[in-house]
């Protein structure tokens, strides 16, 4: 080899080391730099990494200190890696709170090791230990956070993983907790066991030596936040302290009540309704239809109308459930509700992802003057309305029987303005006296007039814009349909299995005055349904539903041919049926078992072609993407091949 040659190939050689070593050398520089800066590029969707514009507010507008103690066992030997990765990432959340929140947050983080001053520190806090092996004899780990100002202390006493995407909105408004001046007063209506106890008067007296059931976990959440308290359904007034009522399915209330409803809406209360024609966690008793539950008189002066009697079944949104021995059915009834079913300009629902109705209402007619109507929640353009008595029907034979009108229907809406009152000449019980009862209690007044304070008269329409919100379904609420359950080293938590809890949330929050907390809930849980799937599993069942039928049919017709046949038997006869009457039977019986094939087949063909788009489109979203980098890949690489031939 040429000495010259030797001498470039050596030099090229050099120079590639010093290139990378000071390349190395930037970025080491660089990384020093800015680490105490912690600069980020979020590129997820939703930016689920980054600080929403509701938590910056509210540190922003802090107005008093925030003390933020973070205990984590970093030395516990117990403590499993997905717990350690977890708390690294809970560390950083709270120092992005820091950096936001400025000189009003300060962030403690302690290590809480037996018998040292952190862990009485944490004991103080009301921050859990939990021991991690199956004896419970081990180290107690400790994973919390303690958030205080003016003397008061919110806890998160144990962070579960699980729970990870509510975690922002957890310190969110334990911040605000501990800042408020006072807690907005929440009044609770509802003729279901809510707030825990027993179903009925006769269940507590069989169940004398068993536990009441807790509350739903929608009271547990709200009285995290507010001041919750319980208003009977037979109540004739509403506390002038109450700012919001929650009414779960209120249930057949009287006009006493609905008068009470009536004047807190115009003196500028909020009321927010989860109303239900059918619902399925007041059926205690089987077999027996559960009642409806509207608001009455209070719709109908407002110009709305609600299917207390009537459900909604939605060929689109309907949900496929598992039956009876392993099949899967689709049923109308249940609605799985996207954000194509939401209204995306409302903050209470416009980061949300998946509700699911069950056996909803829907509201229809005009507001009257005064009032403007928003429609939060709808169903597809392929719904109608059944009879209630179909929810307890097969799918199938709801969607052989459904009748659907080309438009979408209201399935919660949001009322505001000036709402005038229901009862125009006062209260009912004053409304209903006779003239006698008149004069004598006219009589009785004049002689007390000077003892006697003059009685207020109601409100005839709202002293200030009212806000009413209407949600046509209140089961999903109900413990079973929103949230799983679970044991995490000896608590009790839930976990959102869609956004219905979120949802009611939200409308409190939003209800309360209180609308920074709205879009950080809204991030719990992520969910992207496939409705090109959705759409077109609903026009494949319609296009196989005429064929089921007729099928249906002819196998109907049949068994009652044969039955008809076997009743022709006349008395005193030896045989059953005569050899011709056999012969028939026997064709009759073929034919059934022809049809019930047919029928099988027909239906496989329905989940197959169903299961087959969900399939291909899965592919398409999944595989398409690496195949087309790969196919890049290939291009560039024979792209370059070529060029290098060439030279």
């Amino acid at each position: 080899m040429k000495p010259d040659l030797k001498n470039k190939k050596t030099a090229a050689v050099a120079g590639s080391l010093a290139g990378i070593l000071i390349v190395a050398a930037i970025l080491i520089l660089l990384n020093a730099i800015l680490k105490p800066v912690n600069l980020r590029w979020d590129c997820t969707e939703g930016k689920r990494y980054t600080l929403s514009r509701g938590t910056g507010n509210i540190l922003k507008n802090l107005d008093k200190p925030v003390s933020i103690r973070f205990y984590y066992s970093r030395n516990a030997a117990d403590m499993p890696a997905f717990l350690k990765t977890y708390a690294s990432r809970v560390e950083d959340l709270l120092g992005e709170f820091q950096r936001a929140g400025g000189k009003r947050v300060e962030l403690k983080k302690l290590n809480p090791t037996p018998d040292s001053d952190e862990e009485d520190s944490a004991v103080l806090d009301g921050i859990s230990g939990q021991t991690l092996d199956a004896l419970g004899a081990g180290e107690p780990v400790y994973l919390g956070v303690a958030v205080s100002s003016g003397g008061k202390t919110a806890v998160l006493p144990f962070l579960n993983p699980e729970n990870e995407a509510q975690l922002e909105y957890d310190l969110s408004r334990a911040i605000t907790e501990v800042t408020a001046t006072k807690k907005v007063k929440l009044g609770i209506l509802s003729s279901l066991p809510v707030m825990g106890g027993y179903d009925t008067p006769q269940i507590m007296m069989m169940q004398q030596r068993q536990a009441p059931k807790p509350p739903w976990w929608i009271i547990t959440e709200l009285k995290r936040n507010f001041d919750v308290v319980e208003i009977p359904a037979t109540t004739d007034a509403i506390a002038p302290d109450i700012d919001v009522v929650l009414a779960i399915h209120p249930g057949d209330l009287g006009d006493a009540t609905l008068y009470a409803l009536d004047q807190f809406v115009l003196r500028g209360g909020r009321l927010l309704a989860f109303l239900d024609p059918f619902p399925l966690s007041g059926m205690n008793q089987p077999y027996m239809k559960p009642a409806g539950s509207s608001l009455g008189k209070l719709l109908s002066r407002w110009g709305i109308e609600f299917t207390a009697d009537k459900l909604v079944a939605d060929r689109k949104l309907g949900t496929r459930m598992r039956g009876g021995y392993g099949t899967v059915e689709t049923m109308p009834t249940v609605l799985s509700l996207t954000r194509e079913e939401m209204d995306s300009a409302d903050p209470a629902v416009a980061s949300l992802n998946n509700l699911l109705l069950f056996c909803a209402g829907t509201f229809s007619g005009k507001p009257v003057e005064g009032l403007q109507q928003t429609t939060l929640l709808h169903t597809s353009d392929d719904a109608g309305v059944t009879d209630t008595f179909a929810a307890q029907q097969p799918g199938e034979m709801i969607l052989r029987n459904l009748k659907t009108d080309g438009k979408k229907h209201a399935l919660a809406i949001k009322l505001t303005g000036t709402f005038p009152t229901a009862f125009p000449e006062g209260k009912p019980g004053d409304a209903a006296k006779t003239a006698d009862e008149t004069k004598k209690a006219d009589a009785a007044s004049d002689a007390k007039k000077s003892e006697t304070p003059k009685k207020e008269a109601g409100l005839k329409k709202s002293v200030k814009p009212g806000f009413v919100v209407l949600i046509g379904d209140a089961d999903m609420l109900y413990d079973p349909f929103c949230v799983r359950e679970m044991n995490f080293l000896g608590q009790k938590v839930a976990q959102p299995i869609n956004d219905n809890l979120n949802f009611a949330l939200n409308m409190v929050d939003q209800l309360s005055g209180d609308d920074n907390l709205l879009e950080i809930r809204a991030r719990g849980t992520a969910s992207h349904p496939f409705t090109v799937v959705r759409d077109l599993q609903a026009e494949a069942e319609k296009e196989f539903q005429d064929r089921i039928i007729k099928l249906e049919n002819d196998l109907r017709d049949v068994q009652q041919q044969i039955t008809e046949l076997q009743s022709k038997r006349k008395p005193g006869e030896s045989e059953l049926l005569s050899s011709e009457q056999r012969e028939l039977l026997k064709e009759f019986r073929q034919k059934e078992v022809e049809a019930r094939k047919e029928l099988k087949q027909i239906r496989k063909q329905l989940r197959q072609k169903i299961d087959s788009l969900e399939n291909t489109l899965i592919f398409v979203n999944m595989a398409l993407m690496p195949l087309l980098v790969i196919l890049a890949g290939i291009v560039v690489a024979v792209v370059r091949h070529r060029r290098g031939a060439r030279r």
